[in-house]
């Protein structure tokens, strides 16, 4: 049986990152742009965009995970090819491959549906009071 997700009262609710769906082996989130999420230049800080391939990331693993496992980040890599300055941007993220230990994802980041950062993540899979993988 898959694990029950709980609302996001962190660090995404304070990045304003929406968890638009979850479903097995994958979600969507959104997030509105306002000045906060600006770098000097302009336009989105890229960490706005790694954070919301993170949140999705961990939300797709989540959905195949028993209810005693839990999953942490091991690494994520993630290509800039546009510039956002406004708008609403959606991160989209699948499980590629899940194994016993470790995972790996990837997401799509969209802004009006063009395709402004890609990601691919692994992450650790593991219980609690257990030693999680090493990368």
């Amino acid at each position: 049986m898959a694990k029950e997700a709980s609302p996001d009262e962190g660090f995404g609710k304070h990045l304003g990152i929406e968890m638009v769906e979850r479903r097995e082996r994958g979600s969507l989130c959104r997030a509105t742009i306002g000045p906060q999420h600006l770098n000097p230049h302009g336009v989105v800080h890229g960490g706005m965009m790694y954070s919301m391939a993170d949140q999705g990331m961990g939300a797709a693993v989540y959905s195949l995970l028993d209810q005693a496992e839990l999953c942490a980040t091991i690494e994520i890599k993630i290509v800039y090819m546009a510039a956002v300055s406004e708008g609403v941007i959606e991160c989209e993220s699948r499980v590629l491959n899940k194994g016993k230990r470790v995972a790996v994802l990837e997401s799509d980041v969209r802004a009006g549906g063009r395709l402004v950062a890609k990601a691919l993540g692994t992450y650790a899979i593991f219980t609690p009071g257990s030693s999680a993988p090493k990368p």
